[in-house]
């Protein structure tokens, strides 16, 4: 980062705290949980909900076309919200994720701090979301309780969703899923607020009740097309990114599966260690990253006892088990962008029955073209029924295009699924 730009930056000081800070949306359920966090230590934090071709043509004007497409969304969103008159941009903060790796995603941040001054908004603080000490802000402070939080907080969602998905399509009653959803992000919020509800052990109590909850929702289990999703962590989760996709997928009268986000805070965890192991490094630092692996495979193990715990719900497997599958055929220093991860939950999709995969692939991202579309070879030789489709999202591509490639996709799906005897496979239904 060069001298000017870290001079010129706006800092989020603590006579701010009554600014409204706008977040870009992804992850809906888990966001919302970390928005409520926020509040409780005095930040006013608002989702941003503005979606469509607009943002897109926002984006476009401050951001090179050739840089990554979830780039030019996030700053595209962001800056839509604030010309949109809804809020004062003097009164007005923006908060943003860098994860300090090789991808670009860490430099969006001086991509929409540009980005600002070239809108007339020079004056708006950007606020950086990192655990990696890349930026700090005097008014923006993550404690270790608010950090254990939204921990908590990414497991509670990943279960949520995990069940929500598995339900909501087969639901009598229709709108049952969508209810409990938002009773538990009130319950959950409310329990954190008094300081409870985010410790392991907690965690390991409450998480069960969340499976019963959605097991007493009334079902008729109709045969439906399973379907998996992979990609870019934005483009998967966001449905800005991907054009509503799952709204899509359930609308075409498909279950639908995407890997949860601890898998990914794993992964990047676990990243420091291959590191040291390749390279070498602080033995203090590999000493910290062994107690938050053993931590998160504690927690882990919570979700997955509990996701068994009542009705028949398909759960995820363990982190230790998909990156042992996978170093089969990619090593596990394969880590830029989502790395190995990606085209381990693949596997993982195909092995646990949502062999119908969609692939969501940014426009830019390189790395993850390579480990996403550059394994489908490999993995339709391992798993001959295997189904999946790459789908690019850039700025050029048409919706109907993308839902097009997708019906082709479930269509073969639907043939596949009168076939017998591929063990293993997962593409099937039967």
């Amino acid at each position: 980062m060069s001298k000017k730009i870290d001079t010129d930056r706006v800092e989020f000081t603590k006579d701010m705290m009554d600014y409204t800070i706008l977040a870009p949306n992804m992850l809906d359920i888990t966001f919302r949980l970390f928005i409520n966090i926020f509040g409780q230590y005095g930040y006013k934090t608002e989702l941003l909900q503005n979606y469509g071709r607009a943002v897109v043509d926002e984006g476009l004007k401050y951001v090179h076309n050739d840089t990554c497409y979830p780039a030019l969304l996030v700053i595209g969103q962001l800056i839509d919200a604030l010309n949109s008159g809804k809020y004062n941009p003097d009164k007005t903060a923006l908060l943003i994720t860098q994860s300090g790796g090789g991808c670009r995603a860490s430099n969006y941040i001086h991509l929409l701090r540009k980005a600002l001054k070239k809108a007339g908004y020079p004056q708006v603080p950007v606020i950086s979301l990192n655990l990696s000490g890349l930026e700090k802000n005097s008014g923006f402070k993550i404690r270790i309780s608010m950090a254990l939080k939204m921990l908590s907080a990414s497991i509670y969602g990943d279960l949520i969703t995990l069940l929500k998905n598995q339900v909501e399509p087969y639901e009598v009653n229709k709108g049952d899923s969508a209810r409990l959803v938002q009773k538990w992000i009130d319950s959950l919020s409310a329990e954190m607020k008094k300081g409870r509800g985010y410790s392991h052990f907690a965690m390991k109590k409450r998480l069960p009740e969340i499976t019963k909850s959605f097991a007493a929702i009334p079902v008729n289990k109709t045969e439906k097309t399973k379907v998996g999703i992979v990609g870019e962590i934005y483009v998967k989760y966001s449905p800005l990114a991907n054009n509503h996709l799952e709204e899509f997928l359930f609308g075409q009268d498909c279950e639908v599966m995407v890997p949860g986000l601890l898998g990914f805070i794993n992964f990047k965890v676990d990243n420091r260690l291959e590191d040291i192991k390749l390279y070498g490094g602080n033995p203090f630092k590999k000493i910290a990253m062994r107690i938050a692996m053993w931590y998160l495979s504690k927690v882990e193990n919570n979700l997955i006892t509990a996701a068994k715990a009542y009705g028949n719900f398909t759960v995820p497997a363990p982190y230790a088990h998909i990156k042992e599958m996978c170093t089969k055929i990619i090593g596990p220093g394969c880590k830029m962008g989502e790395g190995w991860l990606l085209t381990a939950e693949m596997m993982e999709l195909i092995e646990s029955g949502y062999g119908n995969i969609v692939c969501a692939q940014p426009f830019g991202c390189l790395p993850n073209h390579i480990v996403g579309k550059g394994m489908i070879r490999k993995l339709k030789e391992m798993y001959p029924q295997s189904n999946i489709v790459p789908i690019d999202y850039d700025p050029g591509a048409t919706q109907v295009n993308q839902e097009n490639r997708i019906k082709l996709m479930l269509a073969i799906a639907k043939e596949n699924s009168g076939c017998s005897g591929c063990e293993a496979c997962g593409a099937c239904n039967k």
